[in-house]
């Protein structure tokens, strides 16, 4: 059967919440560059500025969940920074390992970012609701029965909505990064799972029936380079 037809349930190393030590702060650095220089990191900061120019509001309170070593929530508080934005940021990932990490490499940025372990499948996983949350390379982790949950819980922990930014299920995505990091990674966690990640990614119909199935009506999905969906979601 044709791979790419529908997700993937292999689980990537990376999913084990012991992890860390100098895999992980290799593959977290690895990670870092191959985001930057596909460009993933606007997909995320472009659905913030549609979110936020839908409300009236003038200072925002953000949650990163799946933040891992820190990069998209220290991203996006640049970016706030830079566009004049006043943003409270929380990251929240459930490995308290690598939670450290994110907590020195914001240090060594010299930026204000809480950072907290915490399950997303807990219904009350923030002590209080925040405005938005955003979700970068996280969502692939988890079957589409887990999604559906999870989304239902962002839902109730977001006031205004939430920005989706993951991998397209695609080939040419596939083969590509399998290529790449064979010759250039010096992770066995990049090499292996940079190409698991694709295939547990999403076709646009994935994010369809995850949505419909998660009871949110107002979304707009779309697709960026390299193989990147923009889910954005209003509540």
């Amino acid at each position: 059967m044709n791979k790419f037809l529908q997700r993937s349930e292999e689980k990537e190393l990376m999913d084990d919440l012991d992890c860390g030590g100098w895999m992980v702060a290799q593959t977290l650095k690895e990670l870092r560059t191959i985001n930057k220089l596909l460009g993933g990191n606007k997909v995320t900061t472009s659905g913030l500025k549609e979110l936020m120019n839908s409300s009236k509001n003038d200072s925002f309170t953000l949650a990163d969940l799946g933040c891992g070593g820190g990069d998209m929530a220290i991203h996006i508080k640049k970016w706030a920074i830079k566009n004049r934005i006043k943003l409270e940021i929380l990251g929240v990932d459930a490995n308290p390992n690598i939670i450290e990490f994110a907590r020195e490499r914001a240090k060594e940025e010299n930026l204000a970012i809480d950072f907290v372990e915490a399950n997303v499948f807990d219904p009350e996983f923030l002590k209080n609701p925040v405005d938005i949350q955003t979700c970068t390379l996280f969502t692939h982790h988890f079957t589409s029965e887990e999604l559906v949950e999870i989304l239902k819980n962002l839902k109730r922990q977001s006031k205004l909505g939430f920005v989706i930014n993951d991998l397209h299920r695609h080939f040419i995505a596939y083969y590509s990064i399998k290529w790449l990091t064979q010759i250039f990674s010096k992770s066995r966690m990049v090499k292996n799972d940079a190409p698991v990640s694709v295939l547990r990614s999403f076709t646009k119909e994935d994010w369809e029936d995850i949505l419909k199935a998660s009871g949110i009506v107002h979304y707009k999905i779309s697709w960026h380079w390299a193989f990147r969906w923009q889910v954005i979601c209003w509540i």
